[in-house]
Order: C-alpha cells, then sequence, then structure tokens
C-alpha cells in the first residue's frame, strides 16, 4: 500500500482523530443490536490504545439530513465501545462522549483526554457542513487532534470533511487497519490475482454494475451473472422474459457487453434455468423454466434454477480467486433465496481459492448460511468495494498521505 499506515505514526502522547464507521442499527430503546463494525475496527483502536495514544474517535450514523435527531446519536455506541474495550484490553477503559462534534465543548475534551484515553464524537452529519465537505468544518475537526487516521472503508467513497477535506489541515494521515486490510485484499484482485479468476455478479440492474463488468471483463476468466440484472442481457439475446425486471434502456449496452466479452475470449455465464412465479411472496406457487424457453406471460424470474446453481458451482469450484458482489433472486424472500444462498456455500466449499465478499445481500447470504468463517475477505463497504472493483478512486484514499 503506498499509503502511511497507523504503524508510521508517532502515537505516544498524541491526539488522533479516527474517523470510523460506526453505522450501526440502534433498537427503539437506543440500544446497538449489531456491534460487527465497532468490532472490525477494535484492532486500530487496540493498537493506538496501548501505543498510548489520546484517541478521538469520529462516525456518522443514519441519514439525519445535517440537524441533529436524538435517533441518531452515536451516545449509546459510546457504552457499547467503552464494553467491548474493556474486553480488548483487559482493563477498564475511559471512553468519554462528546455531545458535539466541533466546537468549544469538544475541544475542551478532547484538550483534556489523557494517554490511553478515547473520546467518542457525536454524529458528524447532525452538521450540513460534513457531507458538503465544507472546508471551515474540516478544519474545525482538524483542530482536535494531532494526526488523522481513517479506518472507514465503507465511507471512503465520500468526499466528505471527515474523510478528505480534514486531511488538509493535519500534518498526516495514515490508513487504520480495516482500511489496510481493504485496500490490500481488493487491490491484489485487481492487480496481480491468481487464476482461474471467477466474479459473481448479481443484483437488480445492470445500470448498478455497468462500471464493475467493464473493468473485471479485463482481468476475469468467467463472469457469472444472476439477479433481476440477467434478464435485461437475456432479453439482449431475444428471449421472452415475462414480467421479469428488465431496464429497457439497458438492452442495447447489454448486447454491447456481451459482444465485447465474446471478442475478448471472457466467458459470461447467463443462468440456464430461472426460478419464477406470478408475484414476490413466500409460498406462492413456482416454475422451474429453462433459458432456452420464454418465461410465460404473467410470470417474472425471481431465482437462479437448480442447473444454474451446478453449472455456477462447478466454475466457482475451479476458481482459485473469486469475487462477489450482488444476490442471485431477490434474497430478502426466503422463497428466492436458495441460489443466493447455494452460491455463498459453493464460494466457502473452494477452500484453496482466494474468496472476497461485498455488498449488503452477499455479506447477509454467507452469514446466513453459516460460512462466513470460510471466506477469505468479506468487505465492509458496499459502494466503496463496488467503485473500487470499477477502478475509480476512492476520495477517503487518495486524501491519506503517501509513504
Amino acid at each position: 500500500m503506498q499509503k502511511l499506515s497507523i504503524r508510521d505514526l508517532p502515537l505516544k502522547d498524541k491526539r488522533i482523530f479516527l474517523r470510523v464507521d460506526f453505522n450501526v442499527p440502534l433498537s427503539e430503546e437506543g440500544r446497538v443490536t449489531d456491534d460487527t463494525r465497532i468490532r472490525e475496527t477494535l484492532p486500530t483502536l487496540e493498537y493506538a490504545l496501548r501505543n498510548r495514544a489520546k484517541l478521538i474517535v469520529a462516525s456518522h450514523l443514519g441519514r439525519p439530513k445535517g440537524k441533529p435527531n436524538p435517533r441518531m446519536s452515536l451516545k449509546p455506541v459510546a457504552e457499547r465501545l467503552r464494553m467491548l474495550l474493556d474486553n480488548v484490553l483487559e482493563s477498564d477503559c475511559n471512553v468519554g462522549f462528546s455531545p458535539d462534534c466541533v466546537g468549544l465543548e469538544a475541544e475542551e475534551l478532547a484538550t483534556r483526554l489523557e494517554s490511553g484515553q478515547t473520546l467518542l464524537l457525536e454524529n458528524l452529519r447532525f452538521h450540513p457542513e460534513e457531507e458538503a465537505n465544507d472546508e471551515a468544518f474540516a478544519r474545525a475537526l482538524a483542530k482536535l487532534a494531532d494526526y488523522y487516521v481513517n479506518d472507514a472503508f465503507g465511507s471512503a467513497h465520500r468526499a466528505h470533511a471527515s474523510t478528505a477535506g480534514i486531511t488538509k489541515f493535519v500534518e498526516k494521515s495514515a490508513a487504520g487497519f480495516l482500511m489496510q486490510k481493504e485496500l490490500d485484499h481488493m487491490g491484489q484482485l485487481l492487480l496481480d490475482p491468481a487464476r482461474p479468476f471467477v466474479a459473481i455478479i448479481g443484483g437488480a440492474k445492470v445500470s448498478d454494475k455497468i462500471g464493475v463488468i467493464k473493468n473485471l471483463m479485463n482481468r476475469v476468466d468467467a463472469l457469472l451473472i444472476g439477479g433481476a440484472m440477467a434478464y435485461t442481457f437475456q432479453k439482449a439475446q431475444s428471449r421472452e422474459v415475462g414480467k421479469s425486471l428488465v431496464e429497457d434502456d439497458k438492452i442495447d449496452l447489454a448486447s454491447d457487453l456481451l459482444h465485447e466479452a465474446n471478442e475478448r475470449g471472457v466467458r459470461i455465464m447467463l443462468p440456464a434455468d430461472d426460478v419464477v412465479a406470478m408475484k414476490i411472496e413466500n409460498d406462492v406457487p413456482t416454475k422451474i423454466i429453462d433459458a432456452e424457453q420464454p418465461i410465460p406471460a404473467g410470470f417474472m424470474g425471481l431465482d437462479i434454477g437448480p442447473k444454474t446453481v451446478r453449472l455456477y458451482s462447478d466454475e466457482i469450484a475451479n476458481a482459485c480467486t473469486i469475487v462477489w458482489n450482488g444476490p442471485m433472486g431477490v434474497f430478502e424472500t426466503p422463497q428466492f433465496a436458495t441460489g443466493t444462498r447455494k452460491i455463498a456455500q459453493a464460494i466457502a466449499h473452494n477452500e484453496d481459492a482466494t474468496s472476497i465478499v461485498g455488498g449488503g445481500d452477499s455479506v447477509a447470504a454467507v452469514h446466513q448460511a453459516g460460512v462466513a468463517d470460510k471466506i477469505t475477505h468479506i468487505s465492509t463497504g458496499g459502494g466503496a468495494s463496488l467503485e473500487f472493483l470499477e477502478g475509480k478512486k476512492l476520495p477517503g484514499v487518495e486524501a491519506l498521505t503517501n509513504r
């Protein structure tokens, strides 16, 4: 990695502004219901505290639209963070909470921090200047600390005050361990993947994944397509797809992508059969339709069929590098989650391959299938990982100090 790491910073007795992604779900009573994102950044927190840094931790939570909203306060997160750090450091940790992320009170609390202590700031997005990457707001955040560390890969594709702007006003900016891990794994995919390299791309719309497909087409040996986006490709091949979701304005593009893949010698695999139904509901009657047959009028394709699962699983079994982004069907409805779950199991079964999974539904699938521990790397950033796979530069990464 060509950017500074937290290991490159002098931490002892220094105030470190640590940008994390603590955008965690809260219950109606204001309790953290899933602390995965907090746990993911614990190695960075532990390293900084063991090296006697004064930690100022900042995050967003939800979409408060630039104004304070008590239901999106990070105060409950401070308590959960304290409990987790107590366990990691095996001692009572001091985790303070600032009722604002800028201003005199935040500055005073940051100044009073002792080495080895932590201060969590209130939700950055309570200020509209955060998402606007306002220079004065970025300068106010930078005033709290000596150095800056970004461990929020999930927000690295946003040029916000706390992910990009702040770096102009601190001496050095570095990547935390989670950010570094994401960049190392994702970068390996694009620079030097072991072959055969298989990409599995799913989801509803071709338009969401155009950049990824085009960029990966230069790198993969096979591209397996699933989800509703497959029907736009099949329509481009003149298949009748019933009521299946199709982006009519992207049919020509899908046709061009298939033609380009053929010229490059890249295999784009489309579903060989589909699970179809008349409604997206559990317990509705379903049919399995071979891809050589039209999907009947009134029916829509909602999952890949058993033949496709076998073909895709065979391809996955022979791969040395696997990347997966996007579900194979309407995963949120259990009736149509089978294909997605079986693909998760197929990836996990190939223990010799390097496997990287990103995107909310794909990540949920590997957890639901109970195989998350068999995946080489599960990305914490849906949008960021997608843009990285497109070959785009991430503002939150570009802003860090070069080695």
